[in-house]
């Protein structure tokens, strides 16, 4: 969950350090790393990820995002791009959420061609929102851009043949790619793209 909010300060050239919490050893997965932390931070909702920024303390990965954005106007400027934002974002979070129930249920082999039987649709309806336009809010990136792609660089990697994210979308991910800020990002070593998934996950949970 903090992929794009990582492309987002990079993209904004915000300054960041990041505290990366690690699991102990299989089989458990000793979380004491963060458990030990997480309620002396002064978070109102402890969870990660999270931000501090001076006295502000947020989490919830796309409040952060909005945060984020706000101080750099990416939130989307007229009425019709910020509706189109505030849809774009909520129809993501839906995707990613049946993604990654998909991919924590010990019985992933069996769910998995179901999940890739509707995939397609949910393609083509984002396909179609996107249309002609550069960035999903218009011809100007928001927020939702990074959210964006980072849901849909997990459905590529997952199906990397599918036809659905070669076209549209395809060019959406290649534009996305080629900004000078995250291409930059993308090659330097602070470029973490797995893994994606907490360890117990059944897909992609390790570098």
């Amino acid at each position: 969950l903090a992929h794009a909010i990582r492309l987002l300060l990079e993209y904004t050239e915000t300054p960041y350090q990041e505290r990366l919490y690690r699991p102990g050893p299989a089989p458990d997965f000793d979380p004491s790393d963060w458990t030990n932390e997480k309620e002396k931070l002064g978070l109102d909702f402890p969870n990660l990820p999270y931000l501090v920024d001076g006295p502000t303390k947020l989490t919830q990965s796309n409040a952060i995002l909005r945060y984020i954005a706000r101080k750099h106007n990416m939130g989307g400027e007229t009425e019709e791009e910020m509706v189109r934002v505030d849809m774009l974002e909520n129809q993501l979070v839906d995707l990613r959420t049946s993604f990654a129930q998909l991919c924590y249920n010990p019985d992933f082999e069996k769910l998995k061609p179901p999940y890739l039987e509707q995939l397609p649709r949910k393609l083509r309806d984002l396909s179609r929102f996107l249309g002609s336009r550069p960035w999903f809010a218009g011809e100007k990136l928001t927020f939702v851009d990074f959210l964006a792609y980072d849901v849909l660089d997990q459905q590529r990697m997952f199906v990397p043949e599918c036809p659905e994210l070669q076209g549209n979308l395809g060019r959406f991910l290649q534009r996305f790619e080629a900004l000078e800020k995250i291409s930059a990002y993308m090659r330097s070593g602070r470029f973490m793209k797995t893994p994606i998934f907490w360890c117990t996950a059944q897909w992609c949970n390790t570098k």
